[in-house]
């Protein structure tokens, strides 16, 4: 069972979400999905000051396996991204909940957070697809 660290929120797409405080927001990809994708190769990150909306499709993480899309959990801006990924995407694969977190954004609707799950609720999700 991949970790599911408690104090982080889930999209049903597998991204994570940590609170920062003042309204902002790393997110990441969860270990399960790092493990699904397999070793990355390439980690294509929005444009610091993009406006994103929840749902929407704003990264890519690249695998020797296949492309997936990143989905922004919360609807924002951009303040910041993991440009350590450029150089070194197999951050996604060795530390997804450290080192390897996508990007930042300061939340423009934070009762978006309700529309994420807890790690338990998230963890019985995988186990459904299994």
């Amino acid at each position: 069972m991949a970790d599911i660290p408690a104090d982080l929120l889930y999209a049903n797409t597998h991204e994570w979400v940590r609170s920062e405080g003042d309204g902002v927001y790393t997110v990441g990809i969860s270990e399960h999905a790092q493990e699904l994708l397999g070793d990355m190769v390439f980690v294509d990150l929005p444009d610091v000051g993009d406006e994103i909306d929840a749902g929407d499709d704003c990264a890519v993480a690249e695998s020797v396996k296949a492309a997936s899309d990143i989905y922004a959990p919360l609807t924002g801006e951009v303040l910041e991204v993991n440009e350590e990924l450029e150089d070194s995407p197999e951050l996604v694969n060795s530390d997804a909940y450290g080192d390897g977190w996508m990007f930042k954004l300061r939340a423009s609707d934070e009762s978006e957070l309700d529309n994420l799950l807890s790690a338990e609720d998230y963890a019985a999700s995988i186990e459904d697809e299994d």
